[in-house]
């Protein structure tokens, strides 16, 4: 599946072929990226980013996880997931992450709103909430952009690398109030 956001920008459902390019980015921005994202300290070789591909494409048919590499101008910057789905309830999370060269261009943003489109409009959920450590700037400003309301601070419920727990910065967006 492919979700299109724009004439450089897409998102990819994952497959196994996509994991050179997931652990190479990991491999080579492991300062920047091991700061915020703890599985980066245990990605250390391409079988371990196989493994975690594997898992996910081994996920039952509508379970409504999904993960999707982003893609601009076809070359892979990222990841972006939707996981923890509560179908009964009607919803779920998401979750994302991009190369450092890409920051601060609002891809991620785009990638978030298209995402969000998804979820509301094809997998017919009513919410999305998106958890981000406390400190994590960049990825707290992505939810605030798009009109997500912010619930509060859930207590020590990040795990960073080195076992060091930051807040988690909870936001959620209702289908009612998206605005697309």
């Amino acid at each position: 599946m492919i979700l299109k956001i724009n004439a450089d920008l897409e998102l990819h459902q994952i497959k196994m072929t996509d994991a050179p390019d997931v652990f190479n980015t990991i491999d080579t921005q492991r300062a920047y990226l091991g700061k915020w994202l703890p599985f980066v300290e245990f990605t250390k070789e391409l079988k371990d980013t196989e493994s975690f591909i594997q898992s996910e494409l081994g996920i039952p048919d509508g379970k409504m996880e999904y993960i999707f590499t982003i893609r601009k101008q076809g070359k892979f910057i990222g990841l972006i997931t939707i996981k923890g789905t509560d179908s009964l309830n009607q919803k779920t999370e998401i979750g994302y992450w991009l190369s450092e060269k890409e920051q601060g261009q609002g891809i991620m943003t785009k990638a978030v709103d298209r995402l969000c489109d998804f979820v509301f409009n094809e997998l017919k959920l009513n919410r999305i909430q998106i958890n981000c450590a406390e400190g994590n700037e960049p990825s707290f400003k992505i939810p605030e952009r798009l009109g997500f309301t912010f619930e509060g601070i859930q207590r020590e419920g990040n795990l960073l690398p080195g076992g060091i727990f930051a807040g988690s910065r909870v936001y959620s967006l209702l289908k009612s109030e998206y605005k697309k």
